[in-house]
């Protein structure tokens, strides 16, 4: 069972996510590897691995007695790890549909208890014995290391909007639009800024729910005589992210994902307006604020995008659907469209390949082994994305300017 520890009691180390049995014992050997393994991982990450864990220990306890997988690995019996690995395996590949996580629910359940009796062996007396469980962890890891579940293809491919999507979503979020499908202006403006900061900004969602509400910085630059402004992509630094009330919680993904990225004056006014005006006072520090005055959580920023796609016309809905494969748009879609504008911004601007690709990398937060900047070279020369992203936005200041403050 999968349990998140939140109570106030418990130290802030204390408040994360355990799997239990169905008395609610935390699993031994999970709690263990959690701890051991997990702890410098994005929260969604680490949420993820111990749910593929807890559907192994499930399938143990459901096919093999309590606690078995627990007893298997405690006593190093290998007879017992094969039949319940086995089984798993076989349980997750007879499932009537396939999703690209079943791969990746049978490779953590395989590091988790390879990982676990590689410890074991380390700890274990300096005789004879521990030479056969080295043997065992060998055995285990060459047998069921080469087997794979059989899922549907991924196609690797950039999935950023045609420009005629970008040019009516535009039309669409804007506050003051007829088209808007949000009734309520304090609505209308919370999709808005959502929607300007995820695409001009290439912000993951997760990262965009934890902004604090002075998430622009501001500074006068001298050499320039002008106003610079930016964004510190970070943990709030105003929340514990173990109170935090939304379900799912978001987070950092990796350690390059924290970074300082410039904004645009339009981008701030924009901001600031939504701060000032439509936000309201909630008792949180978060920028996006829910109609309740809660943070606003990933279920309803997604929702609010399939709302927006409702919106879209039918022949916008079949261009989606040629280039992306579906018939809505979600946040992390306008993530990827920002990234192909900026790199189309940087080789014309005359940055070399190389060095575009890793201002790309700061920029987004990738990580130097990332090979996410590659996918975007193919899809830079759309000339008519480009104009699109700059006379609409562009126009943005109009908007700004016909708002009484």
């Amino acid at each position: 069972m999968f349990l998140r520890l939140s109570n106030s009691a418990l130290p802030a180390s204390l408040r994360q996510e355990v799997i239990t049995d169905a008395y609610g014992v935390p699993r031994y050997w999970a709690t263990v590897w959690s701890t051991m393994c997990l702890n410098d991982v994005a929260r969604s990450t680490r949420e993820k691995k111990l749910r593929y864990i807890d559907s192994l220990y499930s399938h143990g306890d459901l096919n093999f007695g309590a606690n078995a997988l627990d007893t298997a690995i405690g006593r190093f019996n290998e007879p017992d790890l094969q039949e319940i690995l086995e089984s798993w395996l076989v349980s997750i590949v007879n499932r009537p549909t396939q999703t690209m996580s079943d791969e990746a629910r049978w490779r953590t359940g395989l590091e988790f208890v390879s990982t676990v009796l590689l410890w074991l062996t380390k700890t274990a007396p300096k005789e004879k014995k521990v030479y056969a469980l080295q043997d065992t962890v060998h055995r285990l890891s060459n047998l069921y290391g080469q087997l794979h579940v059989t899922g549907p293809r991924k196609v690797i491919g950039v999935r950023s909007l045609p420009s005629d999507v970008v040019e009516e979503l535009y039309n669409i979020v804007d506050p003051l639009s007829t088209k808007n499908p949000f009734p309520r202006e304090r609505t209308r403006w919370l999709v808005y800024t959502c929607f300007i900061i995820l695409l001009h900004q290439g912000l993951r969602r997760g990262e965009l729910l934890l902004l604090p509400a002075d998430a622009v910085k501001s500074e006068f630059d001298r050499t320039s005589s002008r106003v610079r402004s930016w964004i510190n992509v970070d943990t709030n630094p105003y929340e514990d992210e173990s109170t935090d009330p939304r379900y799912s919680r978001p987070g950092i993904k990796t350690a390059p994902s924290v970074r300082q990225i410039p904004v645009s004056t339009t981008v701030a006014d924009i901001v600031q307006t939504y701060v000032e005006n439509f936000r309201g006072r909630p008792d949180h520090a978060y920028l996006v604020n829910s109609q309740h005055q809660l943070p606003l959580s990933t279920e309803s920023l997604t929702k609010m995008f399939s709302k927006l796609s409702s919106a879209l016309p039918s022949p916008l809905i079949k261009a989606l659907s040629d280039r992306t494969g579906r018939t809505s748009v979600t946040p992390h879609d306008l993530r990827h469209t920002c990234a192909v504008v900026r790199l189309h911004q940087l080789l014309r601007q005359g940055d070399p390949m190389d060095e575009a690709i890793q201002n790309l990398r700061s920029f987004f937060g990738w990580s130097r082994e990332s090979t996410m900047p590659l996918r975007y070279a193919r899809a830079v020369f759309e000339d008519r994305l480009m104009k699109v992203w700059t006379a609409r936005f562009d126009s943005q200041i109009e908007l700004i300017r016909s708002i009484d403050r």
